[in-house]
């Protein structure tokens, strides 16, 4: 268990008069921090400058994407003792797994889905964030080059018998003809989505939105049933999402998931 990142002291003074609670976080790297006051309710997530995807590319694709989806409305920004902050309004609706919806998964999993292909029919016309696979595959080559790819804790146990390298070039051999293009959320795990009313009410984490093939949220989504809520619901996802199973796309975009961050 880690300790969290401290919150900096020009948030901590403007907020002194608001009850703080720490929410969770992920390895060292960033810590996210709920603030109360009056029926009010913020969140500040803290990350260390370098951290990737980056607080300040987050900032901006929730900018963008607030014209078209429920995503956290941004109040402020900024970078201080070597650490960077992204203060939020609270969205409604609560994390998919509250432990009353996931113990419902027959009904917990269409919205799931429904969710998902609302986001996907967001128009793309003048999306400025790019992940097809032509920056992807290059994303990924600088990661592995860099020494940046840690299979032990980066990998899941699909892909613990690769190394970097052999990965990458999995990658490379096996890419897709075609691409699907979508908006994409990046991260589609249950963890990143709020309901309300047996409805989608709100997205999280978006640091990694961006034009992509509709089964890189596809492939990682499906994988995040069998995490949270056992094995035995990635048909019903599909069949709510109104799409075939493709297993080889599956496997493609799972194996980049794994390189990717």
């Amino acid at each position: 268990m880690h300790e969290p990142l401290p919150i900096p002291h020009s948030v901590a003074a403007q907020f002194k008069d608001w009850a703080v609670t720490f929410e969770y976080s992920y390895g060292p790297e960033t810590s996210t921090w709920q603030l109360n006051r009056d029926q009010k309710t913020r969140y500040l997530k803290v990350a260390r400058l370098g951290w990737e995807p980056s607080l300040s590319q987050e900032c901006d694709r929730m900018h963008w994407a607030s014209s078209w989806l429920p995503v956290p409305k941004v109040l402020d920004y900024g970078r201080e003792e070597g650490v960077e902050w992204l203060l939020t309004e609270a969205l409604p609706g609560v994390v998919a797994v509250q432990e009353e919806l996931m113990g419902d998964p027959a009904s917990l999993v269409p919205i799931l889905a429904e969710g998902l292909r609302t986001f996907h029919e967001t128009p793309i016309q003048n999306c400025p964030f790019d992940f097809r696979l032509d920056q992807a595959l290059a994303h990924v080559r600088a990661r592995v080059n860099a020494g940046l790819v840690d299979p032990i804790n980066d990998f899941h146990p699909e892909h613990e018998h690769f190394n970097p390298q052999e990965a990458f070039k999995e990658l490379e051999a096996t890419v897709p003809a075609t691409e699907d293009v979508v908006l994409c959320h990046g991260d589609y795990c249950l963890p990143n989505v709020l309901i309300k009313a047996g409805r989608v009410s709100g997205f999280v984490d978006l640091g990694e939105l961006g034009l992509a093939d509709r089964w890189w949220d596809l492939a990682v989504a499906t994988w995040s049933l069998t995490w949270n809520l056992g094995p035995g619901w990635e048909d019903l996802f599909l069949e709510a999402y109104k799409i075939d199973v493709d297993l080889e796309r599956i496997r493609y975009f799972r194996l980049l998931y794994d390189l990717t961050s």
